[in-house]
């Protein structure tokens, strides 16, 4: 999927059917004088419902979808006869997408299921037909219910990437190459800082037919959970991973104080981040000889007591097998 084609964020205008009005129909038949009331009700408005599907990464089918109606109900109509029901209105989401009130900012709810239907806008309720409002007193009542009106409203849909696996890291720390080396996906790759713009998600194909998801999310620079950079716009896609990878190149000045960096946004962003499994990655390791790698983990295995850390180079193709084994056993412990 390219770029251009990646839509994580829509504002959309949905509006459900207005119930049908109840018919104020008098029996009228041969032989039969004062046949009495016998009109029908309104049918009810379409309903707007949201629908989970699994086979949808994006919400690119959406973004000139702008309006969003369903039908009206029908009118009552004489013996009894309802009225037709609305046509509903399905809108199929992918996985993981949030639904929020643009004017509130209020989270309504979150599709995360295939199949799961939940409605978004409820259609007008259907008039009653003069039929109800028969009685001792009143045997010819000339008067019916209107339907209600449907409900309108304005709201945003974010998706939130479903993976297993988030790449994080400053950007040009060789997330995309490690991405392309891994799994099929083919990211955009070039030397100059922000190459990627939108995430980027690959399936890892693993021994005996196993498979897991990684995603690739745009760099992320010191005051990102502040709006800096492009990282803002996408911390939201690491808070469905469930392992996080720190990806640090062997050649910064400082792998510690970059990775405390990484850690320290996700923090600001949301707190929970700090509950997720971590593994940091030290990429470019082609570029060490064996002294100095055993130099630099010596330092590493006093800076990250708590964090499990392995040396790769994508380029190279040194240490995937190893890095796949590792998050293949976090993924599963």
């Amino acid at each position: 999927m390219t770029e251009g084609n990646f839509v994580d964020y829509v504002k959309i205008y949905v509006s459900s059917g207005k119930g049908g009005k109840g018919s104020t129909h008098l029996h009228r038949e041969k032989f039969i004088e004062k046949g009495g009331p016998d009109g029908g009700d309104g049918g009810r408005g379409g309903h707007v419902f949201l629908v989970g599907n699994k086979g949808l990464w994006t919400l690119f089918h959406l973004k000139f979808a702008r309006h969003i109606k369903a039908g009206n109900g029908g009118d009552g109509s004489g013996d009894r006869s309802t009225g037709a029901d609305g046509d509903d209105k399905f809108i199929e989401v992918p996985l993981g997408t949030v639904v929020k009130d643009k004017e509130t900012g209020e989270i309504l709810f979150e599709i995360t299921d295939d199949g799961e239907k939940q409605i978004l806008s409820r259609g007008g309720k259907g008039g009653l037909g003069n039929w109800h409002f028969r009685s001792s007193t009143n045997q010819t009542p000339r008067y019916s219910q209107p339907g209600l009106p449907g409900a309108e409203m304005d709201v945003i849909l974010e998706l939130k990437v479903l993976a297993d696996v988030g790449l994080v890291g400053f950007p040009n720390a060789g997330k995309s190459t490690l991405l392309s080396v891994l799994t099929s996906a083919k990211p955009k790759i070039a030397d100059y800082p922000f190459t990627t713009l939108k995430p980027n998600l690959g399936i890892v194909a693993y021994r005996d037919f196993q498979s897991f998801v990684i995603a690739d999310i745009p760099g992320i620079i010191e005051g990102a959970a502040e709006g800096k950079g492009l990282g803002h716009y996408f911390l939201r896609h690491i808070e469905r991973n469930s392992t996080l990878l720190f990806l640090v190149p062997v050649d910064t000045a400082d792998i510690k104080a970059e990775y405390d960096i990484l850690v320290n946004e996700l923090t600001k962003y949301n707190p929970e981040m700090l509950d997720k499994e971590r593994l940091l990655v030290i990429s470019k390791c082609d570029m060490l000889d064996d002294e100095l790698k055993a130099e630099l983990k010596t330092e590493l295995d006093v800076a990250f007591k708590d964090v499990p850390y392995m040396f790769i180079s994508s380029v190279a193709q040194q240490g995937l097998t190893e890095l796949k084994d590792k998050l293949w056993k976090m993924l599963n412990d």
